[in-house]
């Protein structure tokens, strides 16, 4: 009986490491402190997460996850509603659709992955933006982030590549 009740916690805790791992991305991308004065946006972390277990355990990161996760970033972030939301699950399908292109990729091919789940993310934010407030918005402030989130991606990566070593693929076996 106790070995029923390490797997099962074993198995929940491994289950929701993904989420975890953007709810954190939410909050150490939205503290109030700025390093370099406000100069440079902080990345996206938190969609860095929804990428990674996109296509490395789709059953753990769902549509659904992508899209809590992207409230709480439009929460934290304090920008209109459901449009980071919005993006994260756009992304998410971009994904999803060629999972398989995105999942061969290693390397710099794997940076430029990111690159464009970042892209697609930054640039439905932009047209949202664009149609919430009516006009067109300045591109520079989302030329940025996109920069600074695809650079951020790389440390980010191998991070998230322990944490999947280490706990997820661990903790989900039957052994």
């Amino acid at each position: 009986m106790e070995r029923v009740g390490n797997i099962m916690g074993g198995k929940l805790l491994s289950s929701i490491v993904p989420v975890l791992c953007g709810v954190l991305g939410v909050l150490v991308a939205n503290l109030p402190i700025s390093f370099l004065g406000g100069w440079v946006p902080p990345p996206l972390l938190s969609l860095m997460p929804v990428y990674f277990w996109c296509l490395v355990r789709p059953d753990l990161m769902s549509p659904g996850w992508a899209f809590a996760i992207g409230v709480l970033e439009d929460i934290m972030s304090g920008g209109p509603p459901g449009i980071w939301a919005a993006s994260f699950v756009a992304t998410y399908a971009v994904i999803d659709r060629q999972r398989d292109a995105f999942a061969g990729l290693s390397g710099w091919g794997a940076v430029l992955g990111f690159a464009t789940a970042a892209l697609v993310a930054c640039g439905t934010d932009y047209v949202i933006v664009g149609v919430y407030y009516a006009r067109l918005v300045p591109l520079a402030p989302y030329v940025k982030e996109f920069f600074v989130t695809v650079l951020f991606y790389v440390p980010m990566a191998f991070m998230l590549g322990f944490v999947h070593r280490r706990l997820v693929g661990p903790l989900r076996s039957d052994v």
